[in-house]
């Protein structure tokens, strides 16, 4: 089974104090990495969000969101003096060691951080609050996991289309290569023996007789296809298997391709290197689903 690396998800619940919504989306990334964003009652919060999404999710980019709509009763403030003053000594003294003479406004000091809290919000962020935004937290993975996993098995089914395409067409061009291996190697030969006819002594044509061993060794392309299926299988295997392992499948994608242009370098025969082109195309197709499993 593998899981996409994309998904997203909305939670909304309703509360006597308020409305707690959280949004959570992934793409695909190299690595895990946490974007969290939370409003300022809930920041002491944030590890241990951080905590749960990454034991409930895997590789990827993640970002969490989260917001609170307070009910009305819930929503009276006060103005915390010693803060205000705090920043209200700080700021004109700062104003007249620049010698700029402007005295901080009161409506700009309100809108500092720290100035103006609510009592009741505060003493329940600690027990309700952050009971139901662990709660919340948990549907939301859960939830974006599921889609993770549905969204993975659209990608297997791409995937297994093209490897099936892919182990055809390799079929293909072994069989087609089997057939003309003979004319080919008969080709090298005439070749060889034009060469033949200007050599007189026997340390030349013991030379002769060794390049055409490495030519011949060079040309043949019988290893690139024993690997080729081999890796097929092992790409199965995988892509059936119970976890998700997208970096074993890039790896393998990659031994596939060095096959295949291994075989399109040691050919010459035009329709097999078109052969070679049509492979290489479906490698791609796979590499770019691949990309995004888990």
């Amino acid at each position: 089974m593998i899981r996409s690396m994309t998904g997203f998800t909305r939670e909304s619940r309703n509360f006597e104090w308020g409305t707690l919504t959280i949004e959570i989306s992934s793409v695909n990334h190299r690595y895990q990495e946490l974007t969290i964003r939370l409003p300022r009652e809930l920041a002491s919060f944030e590890s241990a969000i951080g905590g749960l999404l990454r034991s409930g999710l895997g590789r990827g980019k993640v970002r969490f969101f989260a917001e609170i709509s307070w009910a009305p009763r819930y929503r009276a403030l006060a103005i915390d003096g010693d803060v205000l003053r705090n920043y209200y000594t700080q700021i004109l003294s700062l104003s007249e060691e620049l010698g700029t003479g402007q005295k901080p406004g009161l409506p700009s000091l309100l809108s500092l951080p720290g100035v103006l809290d609510s009592p009741s919000v505060l003493s329940m962020v600690e027990g309700q609050v952050g009971g139901a935004l662990e709660e919340i937290v948990g549907t939301g993975i859960t939830s974006l996991a599921g889609m993770r996993e549905r969204e993975g098995e659209n990608l297997r089914r791409a995937v297994d289309g093209y490897l099936s395409s892919f182990e055809s067409l390799v079929g293909s061009i072994e069989k087609y290569w089997t057939g003309k291996k003979e004319e080919l190697f008969e080709e090298l030969r005439k070749r060889v023996t034009l060469l033949l006819e200007g050599v007189t002594t026997e340390a030349d044509q013991g030379r002769v007789a060794q390049e055409l061993a490495l030519m011949g060794d060079k040309w043949d392309i019988s290893e690139e296809f024993v690997r080729s299926r081999s890796h097929c299988r092992q790409f199965r295997t995988i892509l059936e298997g119970p976890s998700s392992e997208g970096r074993k499948l890039d790896f393998l994608i990659q031994e596939m391709n060095r096959e295949v242009n291994t075989m399109g370098s040691k050919i010459t025969d035009a329709e097999l290197r078109w052969m070679v082109v049509e492979a290489k195309t479906l490698l791609e197709k796979i590499r770019e689903q691949v990309q995004n499993v888990e």
